[in-house]
């Protein structure tokens, strides 16, 4: 993966940083809950954790995660 996290385009066309840092903050639950893969999903988890370390957001990108798996079985 040459390109790093905030910039590499992810699913729906956005990246970890428009996912989780959107101008209104009501906006990354949107954000998090659009992700679909889990390509994506491990990118916004690395964002996250090289930028912010929110657990609240970790934690609902962990309940997206379970919900990808979910649907996979």
């Amino acid at each position: 993966m040459s390109e790093s996290a905030d910039q590499s385009v992810e699913s729906k066309g956005l990246t970890p940083k428009q996912r989780l840092e959107p101008p209104n903050t009501r906006l990354i639950n949107a954000g998090i809950v659009t992700i679909n893969d889990m390509e994506t999903l491990r990118a916004c988890v690395a964002y996250e954790n090289a930028n912010q370390g929110r657990v609240q957001i970790l934690r609902r990108l962990e309940h997206q995660a379970q919900e990808i798996r979910s649907q996979e079985e």
